[in-house]
């Protein structure tokens, strides 16, 4: 496909997803709640034909070499699809933000104003590996009253489009539009560059994926973008942290799945700390690689040196770097140097110490003595995510309904004319 096919493509797409957005922005609530639910029972009954089409994208990934964690987030079993099915479900039961009031006022010229959440309209989101986005993104966009075009990556085409039928169908079988969740099949990056460039068709676009990706992205887009960026997730464990509670998260937050942009990245240890030993150990035996500074190489031979890289680096992988840090304003320096603004974490039992933590750390997700694996829209009572956004502006954190809404000033008068 070259570029003139592709900016084709994306007008045509762009432009019925336009008109949806318009009857979507006008839906019932129980409207858009039946076809998530109908989306719900077409993935179950359409679950061998998935699967199928997912073990082909599989064996594609596998022959061109992805990485054990790129492979996991592809890869769809019954329970997987069960989870995506049972998140329809569970976003169909959310509030509709769309209408809600958020404030009123009456300045002194008498006029009635109130704020009231609106959709943001055209949606697109690019992203890769993981076809579960596919659902999430499209029941997200759907509840919230947006039209979107999803571009998921090359290595996930058929489970991707076998997972847009079932939306597809349960768009339809609620009366709504079919073009208001719309999937480009083409593998093609001058797609992609298609979308970045779709101004005036697409309202807000959205990256989730590695930094290449979003890099691209940011530099390309003529769209607002709302950035998911990379994970570099760090824990800190303090001195006053309980051993057996700091051993359980830590071991979670790293290898319970490794591929998550939840997982931890970087683990730093004070120096006060009394077990520190155990704690690189248990990560060890359990099968994980660490690379480590000076003083975190003498706890255990099998820790490699770090290099300045490991510290930025998201792993995705049973790999972490670990650090020796001198008290909670070290850990907090590190964090700013080399964190990414995802999800940091302290563990310790003191609790002015993790309330000053909480508050100097300037990241999306903030957590006290609980595993960064938590960062996930699901777990905050959100139904599902796009991504969580990393940024400052509009949204921050697990992006879902209410991230996908704007605001607009709703006046009422009583027959005012300015002088």
């Amino acid at each position: 496909m070259d570029t003139a096919e592709a900016t084709a493509l994306i007008a045509d797409m762009g432009t019925r997803a336009r008109t949806a957005a318009r009857i979507m922005a006008a839906a019932p609530t129980a409207q858009k709640a039946a076809a998530l639910r109908g989306a719900a029972d077409q993935l179950r009954d359409r679950a061998v034909a998935i699967l199928a089409a997912n073990a082909t994208d599989m064996a594609r990934a596998t022959a061109a070499g992805l990485s054990p964690a790129l492979l996991d987030r592809l890869r769809l079993d019954d329970a997987r699809l069960d989870a995506i099915a049972d998140a329809l479900h569970a976003v169909a039961l959310l509030p509709d933000p769309v209408g809600q009031l958020i404030d009123t006022r009456t300045p002194d010229n008498g006029i009635v104003l109130s704020r009231v959440r609106v959709p943001l309209g055209v949606i697109g989101i690019v992203y890769e590996s993981r076809p579960n986005v596919t659902i999430d993104a499209g029941a997200l966009c759907i509840m919230s009253g947006n039209a979107v075009i999803l571009r998921g990556g090359s290595e996930a085409t058929a489970s991707n489009a076998a997972l847009h039928a079932a939306l597809t169908a349960g768009l339809l079988g609620a009366d709504l539009p079919a073009d208001a969740v719309q999937h480009v099949d083409q593998p093609d990056r001058a797609a992609v560059g298609a979308l970045l460039a779709a101004n005036g068709l697409i309202d807000v676009l959205i990256p989730r994926g590695g930094k290449a990706l979003v890099a691209r992205v940011q530099a390309d887009a003529r769209v607002p973008v709302l950035a998911h960026l990379d994970g570099n997730n760090h824990i800190y464990v303090h001195a006053a942290a309980d051993p057996a509670m700091a051993q359980a998260i830590v071991v979670n937050a790293k290898l319970r799945r490794t591929g998550v942009c939840g997982a931890m990245e970087t683990l730093l240890i004070d120096s006060a700390y009394p077990e520190p030993a155990a704690l690189v150990t248990a990560l060890l035996d359990a099968g994980c690689t660490l690379r480590g500074d000076d003083r975190t190489q003498a706890l255990d031979p099998r820790i490699a040196p770090a290099t300045a890289d490991d510290w930025t680096t998201e792993y995705l992988d049973a790999i972490a770097a670990v650090a020796i840090v001198d008290g909670p304003d070290a850990a907090t320096a590190h964090i700013a140097a080399h964190g990414s603004g995802h999800t940091d974490a302290i563990i310790t039992a003191d609790d002015a110490v993790a309330e000053r933590f909480l508050a100097t750390v300037d990241s999306a997700i903030v957590l006290h003595n609980a595993s960064t694996q938590f960062a996930d829209g699901g777990e905050f009572g959100l139904g599902a995510e796009i991504g969580i956004a990393t940024g400052r502006l509009h949204a921050r954190g697990p992006v879902a309904l209410e991230g996908l809404t704007t605001y607009k000033w709703v006046g009422h008068g009583t027959g005012q004319v300015r002088a």
